[in-house]
């Protein structure tokens, strides 16, 4: 019969594999050299574990380029962003890179996760346009503050605290967190576009939308909008590049080439004030960076890691990747850019069948890669960024789902979270304001069991600051 004959051939297949195999692992054991690609298999085997996590060398490559497509525009973004404190955009370009390649093999070789790392957005909007634009502080300062609150990133992780700080804050307050970080992203990104200016009498209102910048920002963000609606991959990177390049032909931006040699990290490399930013005004600064580090990178690393199937146990290296992520801040800083923090984007690539910490690996490697195109993202003009920006913001809006809106207790601090932040221009004032009024309400309405000391901590801290600090 047929299935006899398969179950022949299939032991047939299997006695010449095991041969194989055999004079393999003899020709080793002799000295004879193995074929390169079976060392490069046995190495990768070795390092990532490919087998134990059901995956191989090629779904593991797709998946890397893959992520990488998907959070590639923070290449063209975080530079825009940052130069506008007066920071060299070349510099910041190659930090960028490097920070984010850093960062990613971090992930690759300590906790063997599929996650990429770059500098985050909303860390560094509340860099340039609150710490240095508001609060007056140089950017050297600026970096300062990510240093030091990168050194107590990782403390709070090594010893445990962060977790205590996860688990003390409420999931409403956690929710408007990230929601309003969106509605920050997107005042700016509509502000920068010219869609939405000053107004003496309104404080804001609609620009002119006969002008070339808010028509092309428009025709972006509706570009990233319905690419990713159908699942193209790298629908922001897209939409970014397919505006700059009709900026280009229409002559309203000029072209300066694609490839060159990397820009010097010079003007950013160690140029942190470590001790400017000690000083007292500092406190309410580093305080925002560490809140928003931890639950942005946190949940992120859970999220995605459980889309994976890595949290179950054997696979659950989730301290591990928290301990690279805290690391690759006080890199970053170093290296001259915001803080580095794990991408949701990453689940792009786990939905490619990325599993393991070569997915990781491949997406550092074309980070470093992407050093060479320079050119191309001083090409990038600001209303090709803003749509990407404001599409961002639009997907974090989401989070406001989780809110729990039949809660008065809960819901308010949660909206003045959110409210707060582009209406102060301020993260860190949303931030004071949701954990000022939570712990009041609560307080007040007989729930104080239901107040965790982290946030009578961080309210705390806020109510000092606003009474002894005027900065």
């Amino acid at each position: 019969m047929r299935l006899g004959g398969l179950a022949v051939d299939g032991a047939r297949t299997g006695t010449r594999q095991a041969a194989t195999a055999a004079r393999a692992a003899t020709g080793a054991a002799h000295g004879f050299p193995l074929s390169s690609t079976h060392l490069e298999a046995t190495m990768l085997e070795r390092l990532f574990k490919l087998h134990e996590h059901g995956t191989n060398a090629r779904t593991e490559l797709l998946a890397g380029i893959t992520t990488f497509l998907t959070m590639s525009y923070i290449i063209f973004v975080n530079p825009q962003i940052l130069s506008t404190t007066g920071m060299d955009k070349g510099a910041v370009f190659a930090a960028t890179c490097i920070a984010a390649a850093i960062g990613s093999l971090m992930m690759a070789f300590v906790a063997n996760y599929p996650i990429g790392m770059a500098p985050g957005m909303g860390l560094n909007a509340f860099f340039a346009f609150t710490v240095v634009a508001t609060l007056g502080f140089t950017w050297q300062q600026a970096l300062g503050a990510v240093f030091i609150s990168g050194v107590i990133f990782i403390v709070l992780t090594v010893t445990g605290v962060r977790s205590w700080l996860i688990a003390g804050i409420a999931p409403s307050l956690r929710s408007a967190i990230a929601a309003g970080i969106g509605l920050f992203l997107a005042i700016i990104a509509l502000s920068s576009s010219g869609i939405v200016v000053a107004s003496p009498a309104t404080l804001i209102t609609m620009g002119d939308l006969h002008k070339p910048a808010p028509l092309l920002a428009i025709l972006g963000f509706f570009i990233i909008a319905i690419l990713d609606a159908l699942k193209v991959r790298g629908a922001i990177l897209l939409g970014i590049l397919i505006i700059t390049v009709l900026s280009m032909v229409l002559g309203i931006n000029e072209f300066h080439g694609v490839f060159s040699t990397p820009p010097s990290l010079a003007p950013t490399f160690l140029q942190l004030d470590i001790l400017g930013a000690l000083h007292m005004g500092f406190v309410h600064v580093v305080l925002v960076f560490v809140l928003v580090e931890v639950f942005d990178a946190t949940g992120t690393l859970m999220g995605v890691a459980k889309r994976a199937g890595l949290l179950a146990e054997g696979k659950n290296r989730i301290g591990r990747a928290l301990l690279a992520d805290s690391t690759a801040i006080t890199a970053g800083s170093l290296l001259g850019t915001s803080s580095t923090t794990a991408y949701v984007e990453s689940a792009s690539g786990v939905q490619a069948g990325g599993r393991t910490g070569l997915t990781a690996l491949v997406v550092g490697a074309l980070f470093l890669a992407a050093l060479f195109i320079s050119p191309l993202a001083g090409s990038v003009p600001a209303y090709a960024t803003a749509p990407a920006l404001l599409y961002v913001a639009g997907l974090m809006m989401r989070e406001l789902i989780d809110v729990k809106w039949d809660d008065i207790t809960e819901a308010i601090p949660a909206a003045l979270t959110a409210l707060a932040m582009p209406f102060t221009y301020s993260i860190a004032t949303g931030l004071a304001f949701g954990f000022i009024s939570y712990v009041v309400l609560k307080a007040c309405t007989g729930r104080v069991r239901e107040i965790h000391p982290a946030a009578w901590l961080i309210a705390i801290l806020f109510l000092v600051r606003f009474a002894f600090f005027a900065a």
